[in-house]
């Protein structure tokens, strides 16, 4: 299919994880979760190019207790995400502790470059982007002016009204949409 058009697929892990997480979807085991499914589901007809997901790394010193095991969980994570049933390219950015909060560093930077590189090298038509993050919305405006399309991809319950504005089309996702990307639920057939 020579016309075909073709998507990427921009995850914003520490956003999407958040998020999933919240009592208003209540999804407790982001590793149940089936990423290649819902990729899928977002390109629609559409070819996916790439499928990549950004998030700080969790590090943690020997006797940091609660540390190891968040960053057992990550690796966890990580091995689901490129299992060649869920096939993602995991970006990683880094985590910097300032007091007692932690705060994720060049992930955003990076998804705005790829997002922008991507465009200029036309790998992809549309841009799926799932984050509510407002600090991608410069890249998103250039990535619109070469031709590109950018669906913005958020939750019901918080939605990102700047990212609405800016975006080609938004989709706001509701606790019922996700439910079907659990792996409890999935049918073999």
């Amino acid at each position: 299919m020579e016309n075909e058009k073709r998507v990427a697929v921009y995850i914003d892990g520490s956003n999407f994880y958040f998020k999933l997480r919240s009592k208003e979807i209540d999804f407790s085991n982001i590793t149940r979760f089936n990423y290649r499914g819902f990729a899928k589901w977002l390109a629609q007809d559409r070819k996916i190019v790439s499928n990549r997901y950004y998030v700080g790394v969790v590090r943690a010193g020997e006797n940091n207790k609660k540390g190891q095991e968040l960053r057992k969980e990550q690796q966890r994570l990580f091995a689901h995400l490129t299992s060649p049933e869920q096939s993602f390219e995991i970006k990683k950015g880094y985590l910097m502790k300032s007091g007692n909060l932690y705060h994720e560093k060049g992930v955003d930077a990076q998804l705005a470059v790829d997002l922008l590189v991507d465009a200029y090298e036309d790998r992809y038509d549309t841009a799926i982007i799932v984050s509510s993050d407002t600090d991608l919305i410069p890249a998103v405006k250039k990535v619109k002016d070469l031709g590109k399309e950018v669906e913005y991809i958020g939750f019901a319950h918080q939605p990102s009204f700047a990212l609405q504005r800016n975006a080609t089309l938004s989709r706001l996702l509701i606790k019922n949409e996700l439910k079907l990307f659990n792996f409890k639920r999935l049918q073999i057939s």
